[in-house]
């Protein structure tokens, strides 16, 4: 079995961005307390798969996981270690928010194992910062990148975001200085998607703010693209550059049908093979269920075969390398050349892949139209 990866999820954060739609609220000290609390008890109790798989990642996302002490990170990692092998080498990784840590905290979560840092820088425009309802600074991250270094952090993430409202091309080009020259080892970079019921779906609706240009955010992507290349960063999945060496282990595994185990409020689950689940969403809910030693999983799916096929062509055409013919024909023992012939033809047609030898993946061009490329193995 392939190694897993531990997801935590912490919901806190100081306050909300007006784009966001994961499943967090607003951090007080009790209510995080409470919280840690249930994750461990979920942790220790858990028997969804048996024998799990040994773990090689471990990552602490949110919200805002930063917001915890050092001393709730130490315990939710030792009911890790206890509950599961955790490998040696395996890669550590905490969320963080600029402005929301301390040099002594990170050198303390340092201190614990953790070994690589992703935040959110998302621009380095303090105007789009505001609009975005971010609660730091360009500045603040700065700061925080240089903590991060001095407390011993070799292996950092930055996020940024394209196709702001009111974004120009001149404004991105700028973020992109600005990140290269702090040269962390990931970039992980999205084209801003607008949810239904967020702050700033509202905003637009009502004229406070300009509709995206979606036109626009795909040259920016473009941009990126040949800039990361040429400060020397490789294109490894449609939304992340790093430098060689450094890709994300743990999210890699979302793409390559590697099971990962989630814990806390809206975490999902994968055992590698037919079955995936998701635990309630809903803060004060999940802990309730937690404190009745209760399961605190909502729904679950078995995968049938052909769900399993459809994934492996379109979550392994994520990986910019490329997807394999050999190993789908030896994994399901069928032959997608054949299978999807016509689909094949009329994207490679079209200039959205290509076949070298092989391996299937997305030019450029169909990196863009990702969605519409894997609309058709589904």
């Amino acid at each position: 079995m392939k190694s897993a990866g531990i997801y935590i999820h912490i919901p806190f954060c100081r306050s909300r961005c007006s784009y966001c739609d994961f499943a967090t609220g607003m951090y007080s000290a009790a209510m995080a307390e409470r919280y840690v609390l249930s994750l461990v008890n979920e942790i220790e109790s858990w028997r969804e798969v048996e024998p799990p798989a040994k773990v090689d990642t471990i990552y602490f996302g949110g919200g805002t996981p930063s917001l915890l002490s050092p001393a709730q990170l130490e315990t939710l990692l030792k009911a890790v270690s206890k509950r599961f092998t955790v490998l040696d080498n395996a890669e550590v990784t905490i969320e963080i928010n600029p402005g929301t840590v301390t040099p002594e905290t990170l050198a303390a979560f340092r201190a614990l194992g953790v070994n690589r840092a992703s935040f959110g820088a998302q621009t380095f425009d303090d105007g789009e910062l505001a609009r975005l309802g971010r609660s730091h600074t360009a500045d603040e991250t700065r700061r925080t990148f240089r903590y991060l270094r001095d407390a011993g952090f070799a292996n950092v993430s930055f996020d940024l975001i394209a196709g702001l409202p009111g974004q120009t091309m001149k404004g991105w080009r700028r973020n992109l200085d600005e990140a290269f020259l702090l040269r962390p080892e990931h970039l992980s970079f999205y084209l801003l998607e607008v949810h239904e019921g967020t702050p700033l779906a509202n905003h637009i609706k009502s004229g406070l703010q300009p509709n995206p240009d979606e036109d626009l955010a795909a040259d920016m992507y473009e941009v990126m693209l040949d800039r990361a290349a040429e400060a020397g960063y490789e294109h490894y999945e449609i939304s992340n550059l790093c430098l060689p060496g450094y890709e994300s282990r743990h999210n890699t595994k979302y793409w390559t049908a590697a099971p990962y185990y989630g814990f806390g409020c809206s975490a999902h689950s994968y055992d590698g093979g037919f079955r995936r689940w998701a635990n309630e969403r809903e803060l004060a809910r999940y802990m309730e269920i937690i404190e009745q030693d209760r399961r605190p999983i909502v729904s679950e799916t078995q995968l049938t075969e052909g769900d399993r096929q459809a994934e492996a062509v379109f979550l392994g055409l994520r990986m910019m390398q490329g997807f394999s013919f050999k190993e789908y024909q030896q994994a399901f023992g069928a032959d997608l050349r054949a299978k999807h012939e016509n689909d094949l033809t009329r994207f490679r047609e079209a200039g959205l892949i290509e076949c070298s030898g092989d391996l299937l993946r997305l030019t450029k061009a169909g990196a863009l139209l990702s969605n519409e490329v894997f609309a058709a193995f589904v």
